[in-house]
């Protein structure tokens, strides 16, 4: 692979914030949430600054809760395109309703977020990968009800090809330059 092919464009990459729900953050450690709220809303800044459409599956949203209040107010920001579904497969690419998403949208390179590493977000990156896709996954925006299982989910998802970044890694990679209205803008969000 050529290493430019890993560079973050906005022309080819959407965002998928997977399964961000009100009963599984309740299960996951209070500062490692904050800490992956705050990244996954500096991600969705991007999203709106570098017109990056954004995917929110919610798994089995009546026992697991709707996408948190936090991202609810992230996801109203102007300027941004989302799409949603819900799914009961634990692979978002494998939601009868991702694949009309999918085909509208025709990126082949997606930024993972969300939960659980191990599981959802793990499935997910193989599928994508597998069907050609460039998959990151920033390992700040991610979580896992254990650390073990936090660890254990980006390696696996290492091993299906997928690029395990950081949100700042992902942000200044799409930039591309400093000195502009979207680099300040997005700078002050990662402080």
């Amino acid at each position: 692979m050529n290493p430019l092919d890993l560079r973050v464009d906005p022309a080819r990459a959407a965002l998928m914030v997977v399964d961000i729900q009100e009963r599984l953050a309740r299960a996951m450690a209070p500062g490692e949430l904050a800490g992956c709220e705050r990244n996954i809303v500096a991600l969705l800044a991007m999203a709106a600054r570098l017109r990056v459409p954004v995917v929110v599956s919610e798994q089995y949203p009546q026992g697991l809760g709707r996408t948190i209040a936090a991202l609810e107010v992230a996801l109203a920001e102007p300027g941004l395109t989302v799409e949603r579904f819900e799914k009961i497969d634990f692979a978002c690419d494998r939601a009868p309703a991702f694949a009309d998403i999918d085909r509208r949208l025709g990126r082949d390179q997606w930024i993972l977020v969300g939960m659980e590493a191990h599981i959802c977000v793990y499935q997910t990156a193989r599928g994508l990968a597998a069907r050609g896709a460039q998959v990151q996954v920033p390992a700040d925006a991610v979580l896992s009800r254990t650390a073990a299982n936090l660890q254990r989910g980006l390696s696996l998802i290492e091993r299906t090809g997928a690029l395990v970044t950081t949100t700042e890694t992902v942000v200044f990679d799409a930039l591309t330059r400093a000195g502009t209205d979207d680099f300040r803008a997005l700078s002050r969000l990662l402080k």
